[in-house]
């Protein structure tokens, strides 16, 4: 999971993506980068750490142009190398940099393609500088001194045919202009907006609506499955179906967790969506427990608690704050290790007692993925006081790896992977473990855009919609993914260089 953005406007663009990655730094907080274009230059900035900590008042003078791209990361294999920070940048042809969100499937493979038929070497293990070099050659195939929007689009069908997975793109080639792009089946989410100004007609495309909404940008659409937009420096749009067979099956955790609330994604509102998510576990608990006993529900925040209130009042049951969240501690599910995610539970996360002394609690969260957190937070409620102790998941049980671009890890450390429900709430120490349906999860997303009616459910029945995983892909990722692997990656990079700010000529 990571942010891009990416803008075409009439001045500089530096504090826009600013503003834009910021707002989708809950997709990524391991690094930050951006590239802006004036001229025949390009001016880049990325680092480890946060966007208000990478980008200094130093490096945003330098960063000038009419055109840029932005990047927050998350590693989808555990890293937390300052090389593999985004943008990436080639200097043939034209010069391209890329920012990626999503994780190709076949990196490997075409990583070797490249080197053995294209000539193209990669020099780090980041699927994103894969997917750039794709892009490079067969826009290098073209031929052309000076690329129309045709060379692009068939640059970007060559891709589609030979990079497999979730992806969404968007490139810069200088001089010329903004390409974006979504893989075929629209795993990850690209939306495109415009404002206009005295100087004449903006365009940005990001992760989420939100980016727009920050900078006063007007939602146009979702770009579809498959498809690319280019805009060129004149503020000139382009668009093209580049694909042949697709389908929109957008990520179903994307709803759940990954996306902001204040977000439009393929046409559906992500707050109205929890809002029913919470509808439909209060039905199931009716239909289990029509005489249930608790006294008051308390959301884990922040994602549940659309969730959760939802379902206070479905049920008539009092709805309170139990728990004060300390905002400069990170999200815990996409820390890079275990061990960094056990220490920072309790710094996160401090009860309310008065909410749980001598009642029947019911805790809301949006999914459990190792349990770690859930039976740290069943434990407090506990120890302040609390008479019996719920608890409830807006998702239904994660079970397998996520391999579009989401970092969970291997099988065997899911909780929920080979356990039944009963297991799962004694494993995290509660009295009752409720979870969502996925047939419900599906309409809760799916009500709001009734044209999608498939998606990437992975997570959840480890039906892998692009139809490219086999048994030995899944043995490689979970060795990839292990908490011991990642402890590794993390102790063999930290002694890199962080200084990548530099100017690209």
């Amino acid at each position: 999971m990571c942010g891009i953005v990416g803008i075409v406007a009439k001045s500089n663009v530096n504090q826009t993506i600013f503003d834009a990655l910021t707002v989708l730094q809950h997709r990524g907080q391991d690094a930050a980068g951006m590239v802006t274009c004036e001229g025949n230059r390009f001016f880049l900035r990325k680092d480890n750490g946060l966007v208000n900590e990478v980008f200094r008042t130093r490096h945003m003078k330098r960063l000038a142009g009419n055109v840029g791209i932005g990047h927050v990361r998350y590693p989808t294999a555990g890293s937390s190398s300052s090389a593999e920070a985004q943008p990436f940048y080639v200097n043939s042809p034209y010069g391209i940099a890329l920012a990626h969100n999503g994780n190709l499937t076949n990196a490997e493979d075409v990583a070797e393609q490249m080197f053995r038929a294209d000539l193209r070497h990669i020099n780090t293990t980041s699927d994103s500088e894969v997917l750039l070099n794709v892009l490079a050659h067969e826009l290098q195939l073209q031929g052309k001194l000076k690329p129309q929007a045709d060379d692009m689009f068939a640059a970007v069908q060559r891709v589609h045919e030979r990079c497999k997975g979730g992806y969404a793109a968007v490139a810069l080639i200088t001089g010329y202009g903004m390409l974006a792009f979504r893989d075929p089946h629209g795993i990850r989410p690209l939306i495109y907006g415009k404002r206009e100004t005295k100087g004449g007609t903006e365009y940005m495309v990001a992760s989420e609506s939100v980016a727009l909404d920050i900078s006063g940008f007007e939602r146009v659409r979702d770009i579809a499955p498959g498809e690319a937009i280019y805009i060129d420096m004149d503020g000139n749009v382009f668009t093209q179906q580049c694909a042949e067979n697709t389908k929109l099956a957008p990520c179903l955790f994307e709803y759940v967790y990954l996306a902001r609330p204040d977000s439009i994604m393929d046409e559906v509102n992500v707050h109205v969506s929890r809002m029913r998510m919470g509808k439909n576990l209060a039905d199931k608990i009716i239909r289990e427990r029509p005489d249930h006993d608790i006294d008051v529900i308390i959301p884990i925040p922040d994602t549940s608690r659309t969730s959760a209130m939802e379902m206070a009042k479905e049920l008539g049951v009092t709805f309170r704050e139990g728990f004060i969240k300390n905002r400069y501690i990170g999200r815990t599910f996409i820390m890079p290790g275990q061990v960094q995610r056990k220490k920072s539970v309790r710094r996160k996360l401090n009860p309310i007692g008065m909410e749980f002394k001598d009642k029947v609690v019911m805790l809301v969260d949006d999914s459990i993925v190792r349990g770690t957190t859930s039976s740290q937070i069943v434990q407090m409620a506990r120890d302040v006081g609390a008479k019996k102790v719920y608890f409830a998941s807006a998702a239904p049980p994660v079970k397998y790896p996520n391999v579009y671009g989401i970092d969970m890890p291997a099988a065997e450390e899911l909780i929920a992977h080979g356990r039944t429900d009963e297991e799962i709430g004694k494993k995290i120490g509660c009295d009752w473990m409720i979870y969502q349906e996925l047939d419900d999860l599906k309409k809760s997303v799916s009500d709001g855009n009734p044209k999608i009616t498939t998606f990437d459910t992975c997570v959840f029945d480890g039906q892998y919609v692009a139809g490219d995983i086999d048994a030995d892909y899944l043995k490689r990722l979970k060795a990839a993914r292990k908490d011991s692997a990642k402890g590794k990656n993390k102790q063999a990079t930290s002694n890199e260089s962080s200084n990548l700010c530099s100017k690209i000529d």
